[in-house]
């Protein structure tokens, strides 16, 4: 870990997501309007001094909206990511050291994963409702069989290696062995889907959004922010450009983590 994220890519991917959570963290203070205030006379005006990124067709400040729609996206990347990973590691965890649990468990997963994920997020959309929520609820179902599956394969690689037998020979009892052998060896590729899953949470909150069944209006998300940019493009082309430009940052980052955290893992 501390090799990955010292290498150069490993510092280039932080540097662009601590950037953008720095920006999601203290948007408040820099905003110079409410994401929802509407500013007289400010009628698709395009990047100036007063408004940086321009304004959109309802005269709302498309910088302070940026900068909302930054935090809905770091909240659904921070939050609803690791724990749908925490979830699907614990069940794979639990049910793969028994075999009918596990064939279960597995079953499941195959539902889960055999529905495209747009497909799925529409399905529940239409039972709960659009909103942010609904979007987390979409991204943790995507990521427990996914982790699960993972942390699963992991432990059944790791239990079949010589230290681990030699701490049962010896007489190590099984939670010490899980503990102590089994769990560090298996975190490695753990953390390099953590990064990658987190780059495309970013773009099924992206997807829900331009669907119009993620993020209620007139609440901003970067995916809003882009699917109003699209409609407009021809009228104003700039509207676009601030959250094209964070969701760009924000995944070339993760990428970049993920990236690194794998070189070091293979060598």
């Amino acid at each position: 870990m501390r090799s990955a994220l010292t290498s150069a890519k490993g510092i280039a991917g932080l540097a662009l997501v601590a950037g953008i959570l720095l920006l999601g963290l203290v948007g408040p203070l820099l905003a110079p309007y409410s994401p929802t205030q509407q500013v007289p006379g400010a009628n698709l005006v395009g990047p100036s001094s007063a408004h940086w990124l321009g304004t959109d067709d309802v005269n709302r400040d498309v910088l302070s909206r940026t900068l909302a729609g930054i935090r809905v996206d770091v909240l659904i990347v921070f939050l609803a990511v690791p724990t749908g990973a925490v979830l699907g590691m614990l069940i794979g965890l639990v049910t793969s050291w028994w075999r009918v649990t596990d064939v279960l468990t597995q079953r499941v997963f195959d539902l889960v994963l055999a529905f495209p994920t747009l497909i799925l997020a529409i399905a529940l959309a239409a039972v709960i409702g659009p909103g942010l929520w609904t979007i987390v609820l979409v991204v943790v179902s995507i990521e427990v069989p996914v982790f699960g599956r993972l942390v699963r394969t992991s432990l059944r690689t790791v239990r079949e290696m010589p230290y681990v037998e030699a701490a049962e020979v010896v007489g190590a009892r099984p939670v010490w062995v899980l503990r102590r052998h089994v769990l560090p060896n298996s975190l490695e590729p753990l953390t390099v889907q953590l990064a990658l899953s987190m780059s495309v949470a970013v773009f099924i909150e992206g997807a829900m959004s331009f669907l119009g069944i993620g993020v209620k209006a007139p609440d901003p998300s970067l995916g809003s922010l882009l699917k109003d940019g699209t409609r407009l493009m021809y009228d104003a082309p700039f509207l676009s450009l601030g959250p094209l430009v964070v969701v760009l940052a924000l995944v070339l980052g993760l990428l970049l983590v993920a990236q690194s955290l794998s070189e070091a893992h293979r060598a």
